[in-house]
């Protein structure tokens, strides 16, 4: 067992939590078969001449030590970098549609996902299982029209637990634009399903398939290693931050514990969670889906 996890470690460099998990599993099996409530002992006996134990316990096995295990190489996006990354996504559709082949639509409903991520906030799995029902309108918010609210159906679970539901309020003006406009577009050329962004076959996009395309556009643009989807979630954040909105409403509309919020325009008590402020001084936008990371919005102010 040591050289099998000392090999996972070293060699194929697997990450702390995977590790930790094939590691409880094998340790729940051996309880189960070395109990002898379940006669497996007596069986192998009788088999094997021998009887099995467990060779899992806390001085050979990954500990959860820390609540945050992720890999210090991870990192948000730079706003220059996000341009480039989403102009490449979007230049790929172009490419392929000028030389009359196949995978046009493909490419566009990729880069409208990796845009709606970082809109969003979403995770890998949280933006595949979307559907063209879970938006809704924000009465504090009508610019934004029927793209008000995002409800998230898919969230990250807790354990033992079903997927968590939770609401992401609109803050981008240019990402209603983009769901619009796939949804005229592109979506009905796909499937006449509610999924947002189906496959070709019209199951859910796979994670593979995403890996692969952003992690071919990261090479293509000549990225830093430490790039991945879940970087647009962390740009989302960040950018957010940067940009001059509350820490608070930020952490409040990211979180996956809390509940539904509404927005107002307008900031009165800004100490105040329920009356605070602050405004999104950038957006990101360009036509047809597009980003440009040079221009100004105004942010919306949260309300619970």
């Amino acid at each position: 067992m040591d050289e099998f996890f000392g090999d996972l470690r070293s060699m194929k460099h697997s990450a702390q939590s995977t590790i930790r998990s094939y590691q409880a599993a094998l340790r729940a099996f051996c309880s189960y078969v070395a109990s002898p409530d379940y006669g497996w002992g007596r069986v192998c006996e009788q088999y094997f001449g021998s009887h099995p134990s467990q060779v899992c316990f806390d001085w050979n096995t990954a500990v959860h030590a820390q609540t945050n295990e992720s890999n210090p190489k991870r990192r948000p996006f730079t706003r220059q970098e996000l341009q480039a990354f989403f102009d490449r996504a979007d230049d790929e559709v172009d490419r392929i549609a000028t030389l009359g082949r196949k995978g046009w639509l493909p490419a566009y409903r990729d880069a409208v996902l990796f845009k709606v991520a970082y809109s969003w906030g979403l995770r890998r799995n949280e933006v595949r299982h979307l559907q063209t029902v879970d938006f809704a309108r924000n009465p504090h918010a009508r610019e934004f029209g029927k793209y008000g609210v995002l409800q998230v159906r898919y969230g990250k679970a807790m354990k033992g637990s079903p997927p968590k539901r939770r609401s992401v309020l609109t803050v981008f003006d240019w990402s209603t634009e983009i769901v619009a406009d796939w949804l005229e577009r592109g979506h009905p050329h796909m499937t006449d399903g509610l999924d947002l962004f189906p496959s070709e076959r019209g199951t859910l996009v796979s994670e593979t398939a995403l890996n692969r395309r952003f992690n071919r556009y990261c090479e293509d643009l000549g990225l830093s290693p430490g790039l991945d989807i879940h970087s647009l979630r962390r740009s989302y954040v960040t950018h957010l931050i940067e940009s001059g909105m509350d820490a608070l409403f930020v952490q409040l509309i990211w979180g996956r514990n809390r509940g539904v919020f509404d927005v107002q325009h307008g900031a009165r008590n800004r100490t105040v969670p329920r009356d605070g402020g602050a405004y999104l001084k950038l957006s990101i936008t360009r036509d047809r889906g597009r980003v440009h990371a040079g221009s100004t919005s105004f942010g919306v102010r949260f309300a619970a």
